[in-house]
């Protein structure tokens, strides 16, 4: 087969630097974060831009620059242990690495199109937007296929608590920075709590678990059915954190990981 051209129109601006730190998908990340989609100029998007304004919602075509490689079979979040094939997933690991987001439109000025939760890292290439029209892309009772099993399955096979220490920790992530954590973490860990080389889960040095969340950590322990988060924790070390120089963002959640640490890992 011949080769295919493709230029990028533009490119999307967020505060994802780094792959583990992006939404798995648009929207399922509960803070709300804006992406910025700058169209590149003398190429008449102004005009191609024109009545976009008055849709809800946007269908965003990518390219996932930052994937070296695929692989036919992936391990996608709801699919416990077993390997899927890509292309019944929505993996970025794919033969052509053209990503699909479907976000809220929040407003279009110039080149310049805002959305809002994209799952998209800072630079990604843009290759084409599309309006989401409900009538003919919703088919909310279409068969799903395998996610059919992983509904169908025992629902949260762990049943998952939370310490004091963590909860107000989570409490004051949200109320200080409208970080949420334990929604996710609890999502996760009630499904499969147990380390994969598919997960960011590992064991901790000083006995449990830990579990990447973007930049940060939450640790927990498993007895039979049952798993216990004792703590959160900055994914910085003390020595990153204070090599920082003022006044500069180079860290995700930055201030967040700040004060954090003058708060709680003293």
């Amino acid at each position: 087969m011949q080769p295919l051209t493709i230029i990028p129109i533009g490119i999307i601006r967020t505060p994802y630097l780094e792959k583990q730190h992006a939404p798995r998908q648009p929207g399922v990340d509960k803070n709300l974060i804006i992406g910025t989609i700058e169209l590149y100029p003398d190429k008449n998007f102004d005009q191609a831009l024109e009545d976009l304004n008055g849709f809800e919602r946007v269908w965003i075509i990518s390219w996932f620059h930052k994937n070296a490689d695929w692989k036919p079979k992936v391990l996608p979040p709801r699919s416990g242990r077993t390997k899927r094939g890509v292309f019944a997933t929505r993996s970025p690991h794919r033969p052509n690495p053209i990503g699909l987001s479907l976000c809220k439109l929040i407003d279009v000025k110039g080149r310049v199109i805002r959305v809002e939760n994209p799952d998209l890292l800072d630079g990604t290439p843009i290759l084409d937007i599309k309006p989401y029209i409900p009538y003919a892309e919703a088919f909310p009772d279409a068969e799903i296929g395998w996610l059919a099993e992983a509904e169908n399955a025992e629902e949260s096979p762990y049943a998952v608590t939370v310490s004091d220490t963590a909860r107000e920790q989570a409490e004051w992530l949200i109320r200080l920075h409208g970080i949420h954590l334990l929604d996710r973490a609890t999502d996760i860990l009630s499904f499969d709590p147990f380390p994969h080389s598919y997960r960011r889960i590992m064991t901790n040095d000083a006995g449990g678990f830990v579990i990447a969340i973007k930049s940060w950590r939450v640790l927990y322990a498993i007895s039979g059915k049952n798993v216990s988060i004792s703590e959160i924790q900055s994914g910085y070390p003390n020595e990153v954190i204070a090599s920082l120089v003022p006044g500069t963002e180079t860290l995700h959640d930055q201030q967040a990981h700040l004060q954090f640490h003058q708060q709680w890992m003293k």
